[in-house]
Order: structure tokens, then C-alpha cells, then sequence
């Protein structure tokens, strides 16, 4: 369905065609007119679906612009001051010809001073993170009471962070008569409870996508040690030379550690996590935007929200703790009809099974591939040179350099020389490899096993020994050989010179002796100082 067709108003029409948008997502083509008959409505669909657009158009149009503006109409909470960033922009281009129309977003990080001004100066729509909008819930600066509308984008992730409290207290503080809308990834227990709670009658929009991941997408993986990881990820780099790459680490500390060894090899990087500050955040961001640097690097909860078209390269430095972090992360790549490559470093066994139940989760294929060498990088980097020289040429005529030329060779050079020369100084120039070396593959012996389909389950696998919860035929094998010779053992000590009965009275005659040694020293010791202390406490009286 073509936005044209839907039931929206013409100023929204126009901003939706500036912003180049034709055909509306499924999830957007079932929820928009679902939310703008009134509905409370929890949708299910994976990222880059479009959900924005499915909640934040309905809730423009739900806005009365003839109420008072400092009667806040609608409120969307976010997980991350990332998304709610991101959620509060998009929402503004959506308003764009909408004359009056204040959209706000609130979140940790950002000068409070500054939201209250806002605040005070009137905001139909705010956006904001759950403990910020509790924050402001309390100072009385944020007031609820003429809420139409709540949305809770990726509820399922603010639960994981832990949100669960703020969400349901701000839902009570709200009118009973609004609208509730709901967007999750998963349906875990404690969304059922939160849409049996606060939801009326509820419509479920379910959009699920038979492949999750794009065919735009090279989907390769490298089997390396686990020192050797941020050698191999300045291998990639420098092989493929991404004018924009993202690469996922785990932890803050990582982030921090793998920012600082890409500089002192004279990459441009800049690293993003939950430590970082929200001004600053805001400054990596548009500076990677725009090229200042190519490289960053980033935890999933910072990256939430960053939207870059051009992205070539996403590399999985650590494997993500989630199958769904893993389609968000790759997902950022391969947009707009831009193929895309994703790398991911895998560091064990244990890792390469966890990559396959990815595969099967994600219905994708990620290819086992080589590391580049030191020498490889090189011929890449010389025929790259002789493609630009090529291009040179062919676009510019370089008369004015012909005297040059002419004087070398009349000076003796020949013009092999001096080609040779020219090729030497551009790749001297754009070439140090001082800082590469090979990286030799992790060998990982392959266990065969049977493969029923079963995806892993979304937090990391517990116990691999496995396949669906019950005990495999190898596993029962190897519990029945240890019983059996846990039995010969026993049969074994049996025919020693004491039988086991005198062993057993021995050894408990044994332990019986030092338990009474041991308890008579005790006895010794605590009338001991059972002693001393009376005479002390003789001392103090006398005194």
C-alpha cells in the first residue's frame, strides 16, 4: 500500500514524500490505520520494519493543536537516549508542515536546566527514556493527567534494562481512557503482564519475515585465537579499506582497549558505550556522519539508534550474547541498494556453535573465509593504486606536467624509471604496514552432530552438552562407561588385604579417635579461657 493511500492528513502526505517514501511497510500498512481508529494495539516486527513511522504518524494526527500546548497529549518511551533521539527527529520530519506542533525528548545525560525550559514552553509530544520521564514525574515539571496516547518502543528492551517499575508507575499515573501502543521484538512473560494490565482489548499486528537478513549482506566468518582478535580486525580493515565501518564489541572495556590499539595504527576510530556522555555522543555521531573519522566502535545498547546509510562494513569483534543483537547489528549494513559485508571473529568451539544456531535463527548462511595476509594486503593496495592511476588518467590531462617529464629524460632518466618512481612514492604515501601482521586461523576440531533445526534460545546457551533439553546418546554412553568403572573400582579395593568392612571400621575408628582429641583440646582450650576471664572480670571488680 502507497502512503498516498492511506487515511492520513495531506501535510503529513507531503513531509512522508519529501522524506522519499512511496510504499508503507507491512507493519506500518496494519498498524497506522489500526492506532487511528482509536485501538490499543501491540505490534511485533523485527528492526528497520519502520515501527517509527507506524506509531509516530497516528500520534500527530491524534494531537489537538487547539488545546493548550502545555498540555502534554502524547508520550513515547524508548529504552536508549539513542532511540529516543532518533524517534523524537524522525517524528519532527513527519510534523514537518504541521505549523506549532513541539515535539520534546528527555533522557539521562542531557542538561536537565534545559528540558525544563522546554517543558514550561509547551510540548504536545514527548519522547523520553523511561527514568528521565520518572525524573521529571517527580520534580512536577512533566505532568501526565491529559495524556491521549502512551507508546512503549522495544518494551521488550526496556524490560531487560530493568525499567519494569518506572513503566508501570507511569501508566498509573496516566487517565484510564488513553491509548496504549506497544512495540516489541519478543513476548516474554512480563509484556503479557503489562498488556493484561493496561491494554483494552488490544489488536495484535504480528509482521514476521521469512529471511531476516538481506541478501545484500556478505555474511562471512573468521576462525581466530583470541589474542590475536584485534590483530585480525586491522587485517580486515586495511584489506578492505571501508569509507564507514561499525565494529561490535561486548563491553565497555573492549571498546576502550580496541579504540586505542586502531590509533597507534593510524586508523581513525572513535569508541561509543554507556560511559560515554550524552554531548559527546552526540558529537562521535556527526562526526562519523560526516567522515571525520571511519571507524566505530561501539557496545549494541550505544548503538541503538544510529541510522548511517553508507555503512560498508559491520565487524562482530565479540559474538553478541543474543541472536537478535546479531540481525540489529548486520542489519546496518547493506541499506539503500548498497551491498554490505559483515565480518565476525570467532574464538573457540563453543563460539562456532553458537554462530550455527545463529544461522539457523537469522535463515542466513555465513561463510568460513581466510584472513588476509601481510602480502595479500600489499598486491590489493598496488592494484588499487594502478585502478586510480587508470582513473587519473583517463579524467585529466596532465600537459602541464609533460615539461617535467621531458627534463628527467633529458637529464638521463629513462621513462620506465620515472614511472617506477611515481608508483614507489603514491605507495610509500598511502601505504604503512608497519603496524600488520599474519594472523595464523584458530584449528578447531569438528565434532559431528546431529543437527535437528533447534535454534538457541535468546540468552546465551547454558548447556550445550544438548540438543533439546535431554540427555544425548554419546552423553548416555559416557555416563554409563563412568558408572561402570566407578563399579569395577569398587570391586577392585574389595579384594585388598582388608575387606571393606574392616577398612570402614578402621577409618571410622581412626576419625572417632581424632574427633575426640581434637574435641578434648577444644574442652582444654575453652576452660582455659574461661579462666582468664574470671580473673579479669575479679581485677575490675577489686578496682
Amino acid at each position: 500500500m502507497k502512503f498516498q493511500e492511506l487515511n492520513i492528513s495531506d501535510e503529513i502526505k507531503k513531509a512522508v514524500k519529501d522524506l522519499g517514501y512511496e510504499e508503507a511497510t507491512p507493519i506500518q500498512e496494519k498498524s497506522i490505520p489500526a492506532i487511528m481508529e482509536g485501538k490499543d494495539v501491540i505490534g511485533f516486527s523485527q528492526t528497520g520494519s519502520g515501527k517509527t513511522a507506524s506509531f509516530g504518524i497516528p500520534a500527530i494526527e491524534l494531537v489537538d493543536m487547539t488545546m493548550n500546548k502545555k498540555l502534554n497529549q502524547v508520550l513515547i518511551l524508548c529504552p536508549t537516549r539513542e532511540l529516543a533521539l532518533q524517534a523524537a527527529e524522525e517524528l519532527r520530519k513527519f510534523a514537518k508542515y504541521i505549523k506549532g506542533l513541539n515535539v520534546v525528548s528527555i533522557f539521562g545525560g542531557q542538561n536537565i536546566e534545559r528540558q525544563f525550559k522546554h517543558l514550561r514552553e509547551g510540548s504536545h509530544i514527548v519522547v523520553g527514556t523511561p527514568g528521565r520521564v520518572m525524573d521529571h514525574i517527580r520534580r512536577k515539571s512533566l505532568k501526565l493527567e491529559q495524556l491521549k496516547m502512551v507508546v512503549l518502543d522495544e518494551a521488550d528492551e526496556m524490560l531487560n534494562m530493568g525499567f519494569r517499575e518506572d513503566i508501570e508507575t507511569i501508566l498509573k499515573d496516566t487517565s484510564d481512557d488513553r491509548q496504549t501502543i506497544l512495540f516489541s521484538a519478543t513476548m516474554p512473560k512480563e509484556i503479557l503482564d503489562i498488556t493484561n494490565n493496561y491494554q483494552k482489548n488490544p489488536e495484535l499486528i504480528k509482521i514476521k519475515n521469512k529471511q531476516m537478513t538481506v541478501d545484500s549482506i556478505e555474511q562471512r566468518f573468521y576462525l581466530v585465537d583470541k589474542n590475536k582478535k584485534k590483530s585480525a580486525t586491522a587485517l580486515l580493515l586495511r584489506y578492505y579499506r571501508p569509507k564507514l565501518a561499525i565494529i561490535f564489541c561486548n563491553t565497555k572495556r573492549m571498546v576502550d582497549e580496541l579504540v586505542d590499539f586502531l590509533g597507534k595504527n593510524k586508523f581513525l576510530a572513535q569508541g561509543l558505550h554507556g560511559d560515554v556522555k550524552q554531548q559527546q555522543r552526540t558529537n562521535v555521531m556527526n562526526q562519523f556522519k560526516k567522515g571525520t573519522f571511519n571507524i566505530l566502535v561501539a557496545t549494541d545498547v550505544a548503538a541503538r539508534g544510529i541510522d548511517v546509510n553508507n555503512l560498508d562494513i559491520v565487524i562482530n569483534y565479540d559474538l553478541p550474547e543474543d541472536n537478535e543483537y546479531y540481525v540489529h547489528r548486520i542489519g546496518r549494513t547493506g541499506r539503500a541498494g548498497n551491498e554490505g559485508k559483515s565480518f565476525t571473529l570467532i574464538d573457540g568451539r563453543r563460539e562456532l556453535e553458537d554462530l550455527r544456531y545463529i544461522e539457523r535463527y537469522a535463515k542466513c548462511e555465513i561463510i568460513e573465509s581466510k584472513l588476509p595476509t601481510v602480502d595479500e594486503i600489499k598486491t590489493q593496495d598496488y592494484q588499487r593504486n594502478i585502478n586510480r592511476l587508470k582513473k587519473f588518467m583517463d579524467k585529466h590531462n596532465s600537459s602541464n606536467q609533460k615539461e617535467i617529464v621531458e627534463m628527467l629524460i633529458e637529464e638521463g632518466y629513462s621513462l620506465e624509471k620515472i614511472t617506477l618512481a611515481l608508483m614507489d612514492m603514491m605507495n610509500r604515501k598511502n601505504n604503512d604496514y608497519s603496524g600488520l601482521s599474519d594472523v595464523k586461523p584458530l584449528v578447531i576440531v569438528r565434532k559431528e552432530r546431529k543437527n535437528n533445526g533447534i535454534g538457541r534460545k535468546n540468552k546465551a546457551v547454558k548447556n550445550r552438552r544438548t540438543e533439546n533439553g535431554k540427555q544425548t546418546e554419546k552423553g548416555r554412553k559416557n555416563r554409563y562407561n563412568r558408572k561402570n568403572s566407578e563399579v569395577e573400582k569398587i570391586k577392585y579395593n574389595s579384594k585388598s588385604d582388608e575387606s571393606g568392612k574392616n577398612r570402614r571400621k578402621k577409618e571410622n575408628g581412626e576419625a572417632q579417635n581424632i574427633n575426640r582429641k581434637f574435641t578434648e583440646k577444644n574442652n582444654k582450650k575453652s576452660e582455659t579461657n574461661k579462666r582468664k576471664n574470671r580473673q579479669k572480670s575479679h581485677k575490675n571488680f577489686v578496682k
